[in-house]
């Protein structure tokens, strides 16, 4: 049996930094069912710089 419960809208940013200060402050299972996640692969991706020595 799964709780379904309402999630919030994700409210919409004028800037990065107000976006930074609202996650800093909040937390995303309020908008988010973490349960519902799949798991993703990125096989194509490359390091866009060397690593460090």
């Amino acid at each position: 049996m799964t709780n379904q419960t309402a999630k919030q809208a994700i409210p919409k940013f004028k800037t990065e930094a107000q976006e930074r200060a609202y996650w800093e402050s909040h937390d995303s299972t309020v908008h988010l069912d973490w349960s519902q996640a799949q798991k993703v692969r990125l096989p194509n991706l490359r390091p866009t710089r060397p690593p460090a020595p």
